[in-house]
């Protein structure tokens, strides 16, 4: 154990002289803050996405594709100066959903839910990339298919055609979208 210091007869004579004509502060009571709220429980985490409005159908009646096939869509009334931009892949592209690894129907919800944001999000031109089907069967390109006839059907989409090289090329497609 330590050894307590003494303080000398001398410092404390200074010390008293140097508090002289201090008073002594009256006992002051702080109040005692609230206690903290309970703990709330986290939300429990949804792993399905909420359901919104999906008029795509499962596409049964959708025309195979191969590998290599580039995908070109455009409604009537879209100016071919407009169409030939987003063929060059030089619209600015504000929005990118990959498709790669999901099922069918996981790959139909998640491009609704995709279109449904965007249009929500005044997107007007986005990515998608399907892939190119190389582990299908019978060299045919499935989501690409698949996505090629869901796109058709959504009214929002104006346009949509295969993406150039340095974007993911007939993998991927660029889509064109009304403004809202």
């Amino acid at each position: 154990m330590a050894k307590k210091q003494q303080i000398s007869p001398e410092d404390q004579a200074l010390f008293r002289a140097s508090v002289k004509g201090v008073k002594p502060l009256a006992e002051i009571s702080l109040p005692t803050p609230p206690p903290p709220p309970p703990p709330r429980p986290r939300p429990k985490v949804r792993k399905e996405l909420p359901l919104i409005d999906d008029r795509l159908s499962d596409g049964h009646e959708a025309t195979p594709l191969e590998n290599d096939d580039e995908l070109l869509f455009s409604r009537s009334g879209l100016q071919q100066r407009v169409l030939r931009t987003l063929r060059r892949g030089q619209l600015p592209i504000s929005g990118e959903l990959d498709l790669h690894g999901l099922r069918v129907e996981e790959a139909r919800q998640a491009l609704s839910h995709f279109l449904h944001h965007c249009q929500l999000g005044q997107r007007q031109c986005v990515r998608i990339i399907h892939g190119k089907g190389y582990r299908s069967t019978n060299n045919q390109a499935v989501l690409k298919s698949r996505v090629n006839h869901w796109l058709r059907q959504h009214d929002e989409v104006l346009a949509f055609c295969s993406a150039q090289p340095q974007h993911g090329g007939t993998g991927a497609a660029y889509v064109l979208l009304r403004r809202k």
